[in-house]
């Protein structure tokens, strides 16, 4: 059936797949696939979740079965896995489990420390001898075997994965999950496998370390067979493409964006040629259908029906089914959707914030950008009103309505509920018929419905959340690692419905493509301080980091950042320049607070009036919805009327209220553009 395992022929193939098939149930997994790695090769494995890729791994490394073909791999193969989750080790600091990847040089190290010993306690000439010329024997294999650097490389590599010197030393069962596969990565990584695969290994990484990733995997010798969904990771990485999609097999040449072209290219040429077979389809079967009674005919007629059924039919593939949906259409509020003033926020002695200021306006979409544990998603969590900051003020703007999502998806889900329990818990106003269908807009389908939160899958727990946000229907989404464990065409639809949504936006994510489509501000976490700079991901990288990195003399960036200088002032100049900039800001907020008060006092009284009306209408709601209501001497149509009647003073009074609050941001942008003018 093919070559056999560990076989010894040549050709310089690392590993090869011969038909191999693989079913789940009833359904095929994938089936008749075949291919073979080379060494050196950099191959990105991409389809929809579900769709085996994870599997054929598994097959790969021989830790499960194919139910037909074979694997093939070159004798003497050393293969190194990565999969999506690891369980927490213990014992072992991070630096020395790091370097524990070689048995044959802890043996040789063993085995050193023991003639080491020995010399030392050697008393006479016997035995001496041959202990010393054993010492050289082994410190030449460590130094053949990479021993002897194996600390300084494991440390640069873990370095580059984002562990501090001092983290080196901390025991790994202190680790959280995402540490733990970083630390696996690691290790991976030092022991330079022949072949290495690797089961979405950007998803725990931020954006620093996934670009030195990017550097090592484009400098290593081994063969790397990788599963991500950050396409911006495999445009730069891959140079062959295998797709996975419902159960079928294609190979393609080049990276991400080229599969895409050629993938398009395919499906054309195939289309085509399944119409023209079509016709001469419908061209056998007519002539046979006009023929079938002559006599004269009948010849060739059966020569037609031969040919009929000798005919190879060109399939059309159904189409894969994705999750499609789109944000509603947010309710407008004020200017200011979030502000936050003189921020501290601490977990025990730790300080992550000191005085930190940021507004957060309507419009804007904020990518949030740092290494992680920099307090990217304390910040996001304290302006989404998950988090409380340890002092400091938050203030939200009036009919602001706040969406969160969390980045590990069971801190907002309930293990024992099932999908639709989920989902009717924030359902509000919505009918059964109108969430089902939301559901199924998310793949939740039919019986799908009932299964519970325990069983689902890391993608199936993003597609649920992401489903209970569009049912609140917020005007400002606050995103924590929105595109984990999506796959690449629920990231496409997700970057459409973002793009379509009228709303505010503040995210955390490492996916570049997501940042460029989705941002038009990013701001910068680093060391308890926060930057922010106009544009998108690229934007900031092609000018602002640059400028940022070759020294700054703290002047205003267009975005609320900051801009370095050609020449870098000396210290007492920037503190005086620093100062009187203060000074001049501080006179200009309590001139313009002086002129707007006025306006500000009115806007409050409104808010103040608005938001009690709207209690009542409320309770008019409540009563009306009550069947109790109906039972007794209630007057049902004085009811109606006053419901009616305060829901156009609601009505008014939010008119009242958006006109002044639009006078208001009038009166701040046109004292802001005279300052400047200034």
């Amino acid at each position: 059936m093919g070559w056999g395992e560990d076989s010894g022929w040549s050709q310089g193939i690392v590993i090869a797949a011969q038909g191999i098939s693989k079913f789940l149930a009833k359904k095929d997994l994938f089936r008749d696939v075949s291919f073979h790695i080379n060494p050196g090769d950099r191959i990105g494995l991409i389809g929809s979740n579900g769709a085996g890729k994870s599997t054929l791994m598994h097959i790969l490394m021989g830790e499960m079965e194919p139910d037909s073909g074979v694997i093939s791999r070159s004798r003497h193969l050393r293969m190194g896995y990565l999969p999506q989750q690891w369980s927490a080790i213990q014992g072992k600091s991070v630096l020395a489990y790091a370097t524990d990847i070689d048995e044959t040089v802890q043996s040789v190290r063993r085995e050193l420390r023991a003639v080491e010993e020995r010399l030392r306690s050697h008393s006479g000439y016997q035995g001496f001898q041959e202990d010393v010329l054993l010492q050289a024997h082994l410190l030449e294999q460590l130094e053949t075997l990479g021993g002897y650097d194996l600390e300084a490389r494991a440390s640069k590599v873990l370095t580059g994965l984002g562990f501090s010197g001092a983290r080196l030393e901390h025991p790994v069962s202190s680790l959280s999950g995402g540490w733990v596969m970083r630390l696996e990565l690691g290790r991976l990584l030092l022991s330079e496998p022949d072949l290495m695969l690797l089961d979405e290994p950007t998803n725990h990484l931020d954006l620093d370390a996934l670009m030195w990733l990017e550097e090592y995997l484009l400098s290593t010798r081994s063969a790397v067979l990788i599963i991500a969904h950050d396409r911006a990771f495999l445009n730069r990485i891959v140079r062959r493409v295998f797709e996975l999609e419902l159960g079928r097999f294609q190979e393609y040449s080049g990276n991400y964006d080229f599969y895409l072209l050629e993938k398009a290219r395919r499906q054309e040429i195939l289309l085509a040629s399944h119409k023209n077979q079509q016709e001469r389809l419908r061209q056998i079967e007519r002539f046979i259908d006009r023929n079938r009674c002559r006599k004269d005919r009948a010849r060739q007629v059966q020569s037609r029906i031969k040919a009929l059924d000798k005919i190879e039919r060109i399939e059309i593939p159904a189409e894969e089914s994705t999750i499609r949906f789109s944000f509603p259409e947010a309710p407008r509020c004020g200017k200011r959707v979030v502000e936050l003033q003189d921020i501290h926020k601490s977990y025990g002695d730790h300080m992550v914030y000191a005085g930190v200021d940021l507004l957060v306006e309507r419009g804007d979409r904020i990518a949030f950008l740092g290494h992680n544990g920099a307090g990217k998603s304390t910040l996001l969590k304290i302006l989404a009103g998950v988090a409380e900051p340890s002092a400091g003020v938050r203030k939200v703007g009036h009919l602001v309505s706040l969406g969160y999502y969390a980045q590990v998806q069971w801190e907002q889900l309930r293990p024992e509920w099932t999908v639709l329990q989920e989902a009717t818990s924030v359902s509000g106003d919505l009918s059964q018929t109108q969430l089902r269908g939301m559901l199924g807009a998310f793949l939740f389908q039919d019986e799908d419905v009932l299964k519970r939160v325990s069983v689902l899958s890391g993608g199936e727990k993003a597609r649920l959340t992401l489903c209970k946000l569009l049912v609140q229907r917020p005007n400002a989404l606050f995103l924590d690692e929105p595109t984990n464990h999506l796959d690449i065409e629920s990231r496409n639809v997700l970057e459409e419905a973002l793009g379509e949504f009228s709303g505010t936006v503040c995210f955390i994510s490492h996916d570049r493509h997501f940042i460029n489509a989705i941002a038009n501000k990013v701001l910068v976490v680093e060391g308890g301080r926060i930057q922010l700079f106009p544009g998108n991901y690229d934007d900031y990288m092609t000018v602002w980091r640059h400028r940022v990195e070759a020294g700054s003399d703290h002047s205003e960036a267009p975005g609320g950042g900051e801009l370095p200088a050609e020449k870098v002032p000396p210290p007492q100049a920037v503190s005086r320049k620093v100062q009187d900039r203060k000074r001049m800001e501080a006179e200009r907020r309590n001139e313009l607070y002086r002129l707007k008060a006025p306006l500000q006092n009115r806007l409050d009284r409104i808010e103040a009036s608005l938001d009690a009306e709207q209690a009542r209408l409320d309770d008019f709601k409540a009563r009306l919805a009550d069947p109790l209501t109906y039972q007794g001497g209630t007057d049902i149509r004085r009811l109606n009327q006053d419901y009616q009647e305060c829901s156009a003073r609601v009505q008014r009074i939010t008119e009242e209220w958006e006109g002044t609050a639009l006078e208001l941001e009038e009166m701040e942008t046109e004292f802001w553009s005279e300052q400047g003018g200034k």
